[in-house]
């Protein structure tokens, strides 16, 4: 099942899924749509139950989530699925998606002083950087 939900959804549908029972992240991840169009956070999600009978299908659920690009952000889902803190922090560090309440959201790739969000499609690459950390 694959769910499109846009910014200004209420709640964004995630705590819809987490009340549906979409128990485990596989993974998260964020891609520029087109330059000068939309943001994507792709979430999937298992719901995994538990019995002899059960355990072979687990139900799979994929959820994109499109924020605009004067307005990058969304709400992190940390509080459900801890996981999803390094993830997050990655698409916000690679496209400078904001993720609204994120205890911990802060560069994890690159160094703190970089200019811009190098994985967007109308990021400028620098002609030279200043390496200060390297010696």
């Amino acid at each position: 099942m694959i769910s499109r939900i846009g910014q200004d959804s209420p709640v964004y549908g995630r705590s819809y899924v987490y009340v549906y029972g979409s128990n485990y992240l596989h993974s998260q991840c964020a891609y520029d749509v087109a330059p000068g169009g939309f943001f994507a956070s792709v979430y999937h999600l298992t719901k995994i139950r538990y019995g002899i009978d059960k355990i072979d299908k687990p139900e799979e659920v994929c959820i994109k989530i499109f924020a605009p690009r004067s307005n990058p952000r969304t709400p992190y889902v940390f509080w459900i699925w801890r996981s999803a803190d390094f993830q997050e922090r990655e698409s916000y560090d690679m496209l400078g998606i904001f993720y609204e309440n994120h205890p911990r959201l802060k560069r994890i790739l690159m160094p703190e002083s970089w200019i811009g969000w190098p994985l967007r499609k109308d990021y400028i690459t620098p002609n030279f950087y200043e390496i200060q950390d390297a010696l």
